[in-house]
């Protein structure tokens, strides 16, 4: 392909003469941080509730590996994916400002200010991903000891960007418990990489996404016009690589090349995107079963008062008791009490109701222990199961809890204080627990946020003597009232689907109860905010995909691989493209 397009004649600037990196990074105009912030804030418009936003990321994924070839240094590299992540994340989770002001309790100009350092930390994380990417894919140069040229867009280059961006969305959800929201991949369910969810999950959807938009960009860099000097510039550097006078004959199929190569690999990848969810990787297994899902919407200032949990309790014993079904769920800590401590009458209604109907019921309350002292010890936020005919009463405790809402964090107590949330500090459930039995139907079930962290789920799978056939959620987002998390948390749901070919179940206070099928669409779900049950039919399924099977060693095996190739031998490899030779 063509030598990369100088600084000068892409900016329309001298660039400084020192050759410390530093400097040559801050040669680049404040202006292009910013665009990279508003490229950032225009990907939130991707996720849901966007239709089919994955096309949209495409371009706008484009868009932000063609600035970053802009940079001239890895600090340049790293500010620009640093300011992309940011405008990403204070705009795809100011939801979490709701939670803490309006319902924690925390004076807005407090919450605001954590939104914005939890998102600069959040922005750490494509920062990493772009200055990795800058190191794997060298200072190419175009050998003038007089001008300075951006990072020109190789194959090794594209390879790494992919990597780097993968592992950091890794570590972003795996660093101090994990936050994956606005994984890249997520946005992408019905986008054109859907169909590699059940193969590599959503990291290797991330990781696909950002191999195609590299690749074309490499693709389309050699027919982005240059300054004439630029050009001439150009045209000496192949003539003295060449060595002879028919270099520019031969010149032409190399430009054609370097533009159809990585245009056909980048358009194979769409095909196979759209191609792959035609492959069965599961198959239905025992009776379908009827299920209602129940929606109570209880005011979530009222659920912990003592008047709320008496209203919470009869109206979700009138919901469930209402009408039968094979499985019928109720949102986290639906009975917002200590299980032990359930109301009498609630649980003779419930076991009554579940021996005469045949109904395998699931809600959500506390868990706790009670030494022999009396004294409640180890809370947890539990799923407890009540099947029809077995005095046995099934339990979940949640495993991966909630930072600040669920447990406190070493030397954040102060932050917790500031706010008015109940039970901040919860026991850990098991990894893996066994399945509910619903007929012969085995059921996992997650609780909350659970649902983001695909590789617990796939291991739940994985390594349970009983792997079960339907997925359950049971959550309570009303902690972040209307906004886009609540369409956000069911796209995520829908990932989940697709990466283990299971449906998932969706119970929540106030939205969005849904039900989604093995291959992650919707089925049905309720409006939020209003109360009522969803009733539908779900066809679990049995084997294993590839992710469940391998979780994320793959993505992480081929890009840590990918990546140290990039360290050692990229550099070297961009340093003989670009006048080394």
């Amino acid at each position: 392909m063509a030598d990369p397009i100088t600084s000068r004649s892409r900016r329309g600037v001298s660039p400084p003469a020192s050759d410390d990196d530093g400097a040559r990074s801050r040669a680049l105009p404040r202006w292009h941080y910013l665009v990279a912030l508003v490229a950032g804030a225009a990907n939130t418009l991707s996720f849901a509730p966007t239709p089919h936003g994955g096309w949209l990321q495409l371009a706008i994924f484009v868009f932000f590996f063609a600035w970053l070839t802009r940079s001239t240094g890895w600090k340049s590299a790293a500010l620009t994916g640093g300011a992309f992540g940011f405008g990403n994340f204070m705009t795809g989770v100011w939801w979490l400002y709701v939670s803490m002001h309006y319902y924690g309790g925390m004076p807005a100009p407090l919450a605001g200010t954590a939104l914005v350092l939890f998102s600069l930390y959040l922005a750490v994380y494509p920062a990493l991903a772009a200055g990795a990417w800058s190191f794997c894919a060298g200072h190419a140069r175009n050998g003038a000891a007089d001008e300075r040229a951006p990072f020109s867009p190789t194959w090794h280059g594209a390879l790494a960007f992919a990597s780097a961006w993968a592992v950091s969305e890794w570590l972003r959800g795996t660093v101090f418990t994990g936050f994956p929201w606005l994984a890249t991949g997520y946005a992408q369910v019905d986008g054109p990489f859907a169909g590699f969810a059940p193969v590599v999950g959503v990291y290797g959807v991330g990781w696909m996404l950002a191999l195609t938009a590299a690749l074309i960009v490499q693709a389309l860099l050699p027919l982005m016009p240059s300054r004439p000097s630029s050009r001439a510039h150009e045209s000496r550097h192949a003539i003295a690589n060449a060595g002879m006078t028919g270099a520019t004959g031969r010149a032409a199929p190399r430009r054609a090349a370097s533009i159809a190569v990585p245009a056909g690999v980048a358009l194979a990848l769409i095909v196979i995107g759209l191609l792959l969810p035609l492959v069965r990787w599961t198959t239905p297994a025992n009776a379908a079963l009827s299920v209602r899902l129940l929606q109570g919407n209880v005011k979530q200032e009222m659920k912990f008062e003592e008047a709320g949990t008496r209203a919470a309790i009869d109206e979700y014993q009138q919901m469930i008791t209402s009408k039968p079904a094979d499985l019928i769920v109720t949102p986290e800590t639906a009975i917002p009490v200590l299980a032990q401590q359930l109301p009498p009458n609630f649980a003779a209604a419930i076991r009554q109701f579940s021996d005469s109907t045949g109904s395998a019921i699931l809600f959500g309350a506390i868990g706790g222990t009670i030494t022999p002292e009396g004294q409640v010890v180890d809370y947890t936020n539990s799923l407890f199961g009540v099947t029809p005919g077995s005095h046995e009463i099934y339990r979940y405790d949640k495993h991966h809890l909630v930072p600040f809402g669920e447990f406190v964090p070493w030397g954040f107590r102060w932050f917790v204080n500031l706010m008015n949330i109940p039970l901040g500090d919860f026991f850990r459930g098991p990894p893996v627990q066994k399945p509910f039995m619903v007929h012969n139907q085995p059921v996992a079930v997650n609780i909350c946020y659970e649902d983001i962290f695909g590789e617990e789920i796939a291991r739940t799978l994985r390594e349970n003597a009983t792997p079960a056939g339907v997925l359950v959620n049971s959550t309570n987002l009303a902690w972040f009232g209307d906004t886009i998390a609540l369409d956000q948390h069911l796209q995520i749901a829908r990932m989940r689907s697709l990466e283990t070919g299971r449906p998932m179940l969706r119970a929540t206070n106030t939205g969005m109860t849904a039900a989604i099928d093995a291959d992650g669409r919707v089925i049905g779900r309720l409006t939020p905010y209003t109360v009522g049950s969803l009733d539908v039919t779900v066809q679990g399924t049995s084997g294993n995909t590839p992710y469940v099977t391998s979780g994320n060693n793959t993505v992480l095996a081929v890009s840590a691989l990918l990546l140290a190739f990039g360290f050692a031998f990229g550099p070297g490899i961009a340093r003989r493209r670009n006048g080394g030779r």
